[in-house]
């Protein structure tokens, strides 16, 4: 497969960083007496992939608008600080293919998370040196595939020579939504009907991608 930009989901692609956020989650929602909900491992990756708002909807959906929004802000900039402290699971293999695909790609971030999120990520591992750019739906507030295409009109990204990397159905409508090639992550949280090619493990890549 011919690529020359290559387009990375995070959770379940890159990473998993469930327990964690679950974690730092409860710690805000420890503080109010009337939230009497509080978030399980399994309850995060029940979400994965899904915008933010649609999570606050599901999580907090007891509470107004206004005080749903207000505890996923929360909720999520301390997620941000939590994991820029404490990372997540990388996958195996996972910044050695990194190194070597932006040795002569482009490599790139979409996601549906928070700002600050990919941030988190980039910081506490280092990672930065190999991204050109990042987008989520913190930046735009728009479905994941308008996203996908925001970032590569900003990047100049030949769709004839680029791929997303992503492991749900919602990766898979978005990329070809985008007009790009889609790349399963069957490692990951979820499946897919259609692909342009699969993958076990991210370090297959290597293999794809030329």
């Amino acid at each position: 497969m011919q690529i020359e930009s290559l387009i990375f989901d995070m959770d379940g692609t890159l990473w998993d960083s469930a327990k964690n956020v679950a974690d730092s989650w409860n710690v805000i929602l420890d503080k109010y007496d009337d939230v009497k909900f509080r978030v399980t491992e399994a309850d995060i990756y029940g979400v994965m992939g899904m915008p933010m708002d649609a999570i606050a909807d599901k999580f907090f959906g007891d509470f107004s608008k206004e005080r749903r929004m207000a505890l996923l802000d929360e909720c999520g900039n301390y997620e941000n600080e939590y994991l820029e402290l404490h990372g997540g699971k990388l996958f195996d293999g996972l910044e050695d293919t990194l190194k070597k695909l932006s040795e002569g790609h482009r490599l790139f971030i979409v996601s549906n998370c928070q700002s600050g999120y990919i941030e988190a990520f980039l910081k506490h591992y280092g990672f930065g040196k190999y991204f050109t750019d990042i987008l989520c739906w913190g930046d735009t507030k728009k479905p994941k595939g308008d996203t996908i295409r925001i970032l590569m009109y900003k990047n100049d990204i030949d769709a004839a020579r680029a791929a997303y990397v992503g492991d749900t159905q919602g990766d898979c409508d978005s990329t070809y939504y985008a007009g790009i090639r889609f790349i399963h992550a069957a490692y990951g949280f979820g499946t897919a009907d259609r692909m342009d090619a699969s993958i076990n493990s991210i370090t297959e890549l290597l293999d794809i991608v030329k």
